[in-house]
């Protein structure tokens, strides 16, 4: 287990480069089972989650080559299903929520697949009712074997069909779009989630022979084919890191350039941050978080308290929440934060209460911030890192605290944030990777 030792209180300037997109990683590489031909992606992220995926598509059997240092090839031209069957592969599942994104293609290709319950963040119940319907829409038989709490699909003669999506999931929607490929007729897919990397998906099998219309729409119609070919993909830049560098820049009061971030995928991003008073500045492609002393969160035009929530593309992404927390405790002003998708995620702010933050927390969805106006900084202390994302929202308040603090744990940050100490200290922060 390692730790990050920070001393707070640095002020950081400098460029910063945005990694690949994670989310979109996890998609795109499953996806590549599809075809018998070599796939290459470009910007891949080294990190955990994706490091691990990529190990278990070695595991099984598909041909995996570094062309540089992020990009890879895929040929997935001997892939052993049965492999998914050992209790090897049962282990290198648990630890990744992406390998449920396996299912689809695995499906779509072999005709069948077998996962365990998937591992990833502990941030309450996520449910994959979602994934297996569409698979049932499509013919296949979905048994979970309660002994070894793992999912068995089945179906050798997928039919297209139309199925009306229970929840716009994007891992749901990804798998659904993959296991419908090649199912013979049309499918349409209804309340598809419409992320970008959801966009980005499609372009990419599109471009490998796929015929799937409504591309960036939460109507998506799939005429199945016989085979995929090879191809070329570059990933976005990951939008979470965008959205998780604007809060440290003003947390810090730094001066940060953010590299190429593909701002017509941001979505609405940087109107969040900006109501919570950050200036955000656009130059090209770049964007520019000057240092400010005090921001202050907006009201709502009769008076009331701002009101920032998470929901579905194109609305904020509930991966930032807890960035737009931690943001708040130095503004002027107050917000509520209500995070609507996972009952777990915002049980890590007892760590910010405990450096000061002025947090109530309402209920397991909802929690109020003071903001302080930097009166009174937060301090260091020691802490764990739960998930990814609210282990950096801990990391950018202890840059900001006064102090040294300890996050231990920080394998969790480590599977969504590529060499985040390297970086930050090469902008000036204080970061220790201690065991």
């Amino acid at each position: 287990m390692a730790s990050f030792k920070i001393t707070g209180g640095k002020h950081l300037s400098g460029d910063l480069v945005i990694q690949g997109a994670k989310n979109e990683a996890l998609q795109v590489i499953c996806a590549t089972i599809l075809s018998k031909e070599k796939v290459t992606i470009h910007n891949i992220p080294n990190i955990r989650d994706v490091n691990n995926l990529i190990s278990l598509m070695e595991f099984l059997g598909c041909k995996v080559k570094k062309e540089d240092s992020n990009s890879y090839s895929f040929q997935c031209d001997d892939i052993d299903v049965d492999k998914m069957y050992t209790e090897e592969c049962r282990q290198k599942t648990r630890s990744l929520r992406g390998s449920v994104m396996l299912i689809g293609p695995m499906l779509a290709r072999f005709h069948k697949a077998h996962i365990p319950t998937p591992g990833g963040d502990k941030i309450g119940r996520r449910r994959l009712d979602t994934h297996f319907n569409s698979f049932e829409k499509l013919g296949a038989r979905v048994s979970y074997n309660f002994e070894t709490m793992s999912f068995e699909v089945e179906g050798k003669n997928l039919k297209g069909t139309y199925m009306l999506l229970d929840e716009a999931s994007i891992t749901g929607t990804a798998n659904a779009i993959m296991a419908s490929v090649f199912a013979e007729g049309k499918t349409q897919i209804f309340n598809a989630a419409c992320e970008p990397y959801l966009y980005q998906l499609c372009s990419m099998l599109n471009r490998m022979g796929a015929k799937i219309s409504g591309v960036g729409s939460n109507l998506l119609t799939i005429e199945g084919v016989s085979e995929l070919k090879g191809t070329e993909h570059t990933l976005l830049p990951d939008m979470i890191e965008v959205g998780s560098f604007i809060g440290l820049s003003a947390m810090t009061r730094s001066n940060i350039r953010l590299k190429n971030v593909h701002w017509q995928h941001l979505g609405i991003i940087p109107e969040i941050f900006s109501r919570l008073g950050i200036k955000i500045e656009k130059e090209n492609d770049d964007m520019l978080i000057p240092p400010q002393e005090i921001y202050e969160i907006e009201k709502f035009m009769d008076g009331s308290i701002m009101h920032i929530s998470d929901a579905p593309w194109p609305g904020f992404t509930p991966d930032l929440i807890s960035i737009a927390l931690v943001v708040s405790t130095m503004a002027k002003g107050s917000v509520l934060i209500h995070q609507k998708m996972f009952e777990s995620r915002l049980f890590f702010v007892d760590k910010l209460i405990d450096m000061g933050a002025k947090i109530i927390l309402c209920d397991p969805h909802r929690a109020t911030v003071i903001g302080n106006e930097r009166k009174y900084p937060l301090r260091g202390i020691r802490m764990s890192s739960p998930d990814i994302r609210a282990g950096v929202a801990l990391l950018i308040a202890a840059l900001s605290a006064e102090g040294t603090s300890i996050i231990d744990n920080i394998e969790q940050i480590d599977r969504g944030y590529q060499n985040i100490d390297t970086r930050l200290n090469n902008i000036g922060a204080e970061i220790e990777r201690i065991n």
